[in-house]
């Protein structure tokens, strides 16, 4: 037992990556399936190692790759939703583990299989997102369950596995039938930035992690071949140049190199790789390849010693890559249409890409309320997020489609589901032209109640679509964009030149500017911040008060900026109590008295309390004592509220700010806001929802910021919906218990008044 038990603790430290890096590597899902019944058969001491795949359809289950069954059973043996061990494992969901199987009411001899030599047996789901792929089965001669180590282990394969089989199966090449032609396949993420996008996938990589190493095709592959050689040549003159400058070198290090240098002159490596890009693979997607075979090779071995060299090989491997991005050069060519692709895309990814070319993005990572959505909502393109781990370097320069009102990833459609979107998104565009007859209009409601459009902003970027976008001013300017796109923190002098800018631009409209607000999911790279739970640790107002130096400066030029124009108001990011307050009212006073005795002629602008922490929401009628406006952070105050990161992919679908909590939370501030005369802005994503905000007009929202391509959609709404009518959903929504029936009790409403585009795609 406890040699079974050491065995797989090393399995799972090491064979676990492995199996998943070659699964990810292979072409299609027949050698995926291959690989990973080996591969497991080979780690995990098993006689039998099987992959039934399920059929999400019919619910038969069909032997699709196994070792130590009959080959010829593969794609033979079908077996139904009920029928045997395996069908039970699928309707379980469970893993059942069984020391001898014949004796299972459930078992079916099948004589095709050739399994009746065979007694312990070990079935585990493959699930991908709430779905069975198929099951995992293990199969022993002896008569004998399989340790709790074995199945935990089988448990995270199958786990790390699902994505791969699932991404593979979607992008199958397969005739589909008639029948079929009209079904499409897909993935399915959340929904963070609306729209329909259609274009080809271009992968961002990280040279620290080979693995995400697109795949990619060449026609110069005698190119290829010399960037490579180059790079190892440049390698191997490091190596001899460090061995040569360190003749007293401690033996662990000469041994090091001496193993470096012995990978590189086997040729061993250098052969696959030449080989790889021979038939038509870019030079770093030929060399992960490579490394990955080799080093395999060596982690399955017991011998300690060898083991140790597939690190070796790796870490030579990423050497020789660096060098080739080197020679490669660095710079991304982005198709004409492009829809980016990644593991946690970032809004700077975002914004490097031409904008006249993005057509959309696609992260692993993320949720509809990260920031990265907030920026693709800025610039009007869709975003799906929280699709799980893809198998990236497959999915680079292939036709995919972004539906970014379902939350899905369509690739390599066909022709149905490709001539279906392009009319989705050509309907998208007839809406668009319809709603630009509302830029110069206001949202007044049909009873006669105004409602101020103002827009979110943070880009130079921005200002014109804003602009463009009927915007009354700009509720929101997130200050900090300009500070996560330097390598270091602006100077006062550059942001007096950003912030006057803006100013000058919307002026007279009004200006909102957000003090710096960083840390949480805003790291800047110049100012690393490590925390165990950074959303509830420093961030916003709390680095600022630690920080004058760096508060003064910006106040300092956000004051600066105003002289000549009365339009700019300040907010305070991330208050959680008066005191906080108190002290950044002292630092602006202390900036304003100081301009002043510089002679400047300077306004003091009108300030204003963030409320996006549950303290806030509680001391919102206090605040309005001490600030010349509230402004409600819908988006940290759901996080909040609900105790959902919204950036964790895992809870994401939990974060609504339809909740009832929040709803009550918001109607809370707004009241307090009238109490003391005090006006209260809307921000974040919900102000910019058709169906949300029919329940902020109802609660007497008279401001809502919004992003620029959203500001026309909810101008429609306001003209349509009577102060009185939203209401009247008000309070049927106060009165429900789950943001699902709030937001389907919306959407009816929306849809009855005509309003169903809005909400979904197509007319």
């Amino acid at each position: 037992m406890s040699n079974d038990s050491g065995r797989v603790k090393r399995l799972s430290l090491r064979a676990l990556g492995q199996i998943v890096a070659e699964a990810n590597a292979a072409k299609d899902l027949d050698e995926m399936l291959r690989v990973m019944v080996e591969r497991i058969h080979q780690a995990m001491g098993v006689d039998v190692c099987s992959i039934y795949l399920a059929d999400a359809q019919s619910g038969r289950h069909t032997l699709s790759a196994t070792v130590g069954l009959r080959k010829e059973a593969v794609g033979q043996l079908v077996l139904g939703p009920q029928e045997g061990l395996i069908g039970l494992v699928a309707s379980q969901m469970q893993p059942l583990n069984i020391g001898d199987c014949s004796h299972h009411p459930r078992f079916k001899y099948i004589p095709l299989v050739g399994e009746e030599d065979f007694n312990a047996f070990l079935g585990v789901p493959i699930i991908f997102q709430g779905t069975l792929l198929g099951v995992l089965v293990l199969q022993h001669r002896q008569s004998r369950r399989f340790t709790e180590e074995d199945v935990s282990f089988a448990v995270t394969l199958a786990t790390q596995l699902a994505s791969h089989i699932a991404f593979a199966k979607l992008t199958k090449t397969v005739v589909a039938p008639p029948a079929e032609e009209n079904e499409g396949q897909w993935l399915d993420g959340i929904a963070a930035a609306p729209g329909i996008g259609i274009g080809t996938a271009v992968v961002l990589y990280q040279l620290t992690e080979m693995h995400t190493i697109p795949d990619r095709v060449v026609t110069d592959t005698e190119a290829e071949k010399a960037a490579f050689m180059r790079a190892v040549s440049a390698v191997a003159r490091d190596l001899r140049e460090l061995a040569e400058s360190h003749d007293g070198q401690p033996p662990q290090q000469r041994e090091l190199l001496g193993a470096y240098s012995m990978i590189l002159t086997s040729n061993e490596l250098v052969d696959a790789t030449l080989a790889t890009i021979d038939k038509g693979t870019w030079a770093p997607a030929a060399l992960r390849s490579a490394v990955e075979e080799l080093a395999h090779r060596f982690d399955v071995m017991e011998d300690p010693y060898l083991c140790e060299r597939g690190r070796d090989i790796r870490d030579l491997g990423r050497r020789v890559m660096d060098r080739l991005m080197e020679i490669a050069g660095g710079d991304v060519a982005y198709p004409q249409e492009t829809i980016l692709v990644g593991e946690d895309l970032s809004p700077i990814d975002l914004i490097k890409v031409p904008t006249d070319r993005l057509r959309g993005a696609i992260s692993e990572r993320g949720s509809a309320f990260s920031h990265l959505a907030i920026v693709a909502r800025t610039l009007g393109i869709p975003a799906v997020t929280a699709l799980g781990d893809l198998p990236l370097m497959q999915l680079d320069r292939r036709e995919i489609i972004a539906d970014g009102y379902r939350g899905r990833l369509y690739v390599n459609p066909n022709v149905t589901v490709r001539k279906e979107f392009r009319r989705l998104a050509r309907e998208e565009q007839e809406l668009n032209d319809f709603l630009k007859e509302f830029r110069d209009k206001q949202a007044i409601t049909p009873d006669g109640e105004h409602v101020a459009m103002l827009v979110n902003a943070g880009l130079a970027e921005d200002l014109p679509i804003a602009l463009n976008a009927g915007a009354e001013g700009v509720g929101l300017y997130r200050t900090e964009l300009l500070f996560m796109t330097q390598d270091r923190f602006p100077t006062e002098d550059q942001q007096v030149v950003l912030y006057r800018r803006v100013l000058q631009a919307f002026h007279p409209r009004p200006v909102t500017f957000r003090t710096l607000d960083i840390g949480g999911d805003k790291p800047l790279p110049y100012f690393p911040i490590y925390e165990s739970n950074p959303f509830l640790g420093w961030r916003g107002i709390r680095i600022s008060l630690d920080h004058p130096e760096i508060f003064e400066t910006q106040l300092r030029a956000l004051l600066r900026a105003s002289e000549g124009f009365a339009n700019a108001k300040l907010l305070i990011p991330m208050v959680s109590g008066v005191a906080e307050l108190y002290q950044a009212l002292t630092h602006l006073d202390k900036v304003y008295e100081e301009l002043q005795a510089e002679g400047r002629q300077l306004d003091k602008p009108a300030v204003g309390a963030m409320i996006e922490v549950p303290s806030a929401v509680y001391q919102a009628e206090l605040f309005a004592r001490h600030v010349d406006f509230l402004s409600i952070g819908t988006n940290d105050l759901t996080q909040y509220l609900l105790a959902v990161d919204r950036d964790n992919e895992r809870v994401a679908k939990l974060f609504d700010a339809l909740h009832p909590a929040v709803l009550q939370a918001m109607f809370h501030v707004i009241r307090c806001g009238e109490q003391r005369q005090k006006p209260v802005t809307i921000c974040g994503e919900v102000a910019g929802d058709p169906a949300a905000a029919l329940l902020l007009l109802g609660m007497g929202a008279r401001n809502l910021s919004v992003n620029a391509g959203e500001i026309p959609k909810i101008k429609w709404v306001i003209t349509k919906f009577s102060r009185t009518r939203a209401q009247q959903l008000l309070h049927r929504a106060l009165d429900m218990e789950s943001p699902a029936a709030i937001r389907e009790m919306l959407r009816n409403e929306l849809e009855a008044a005509g309003f169903g585009a809005l909400v979904r795609p197509g007319k």
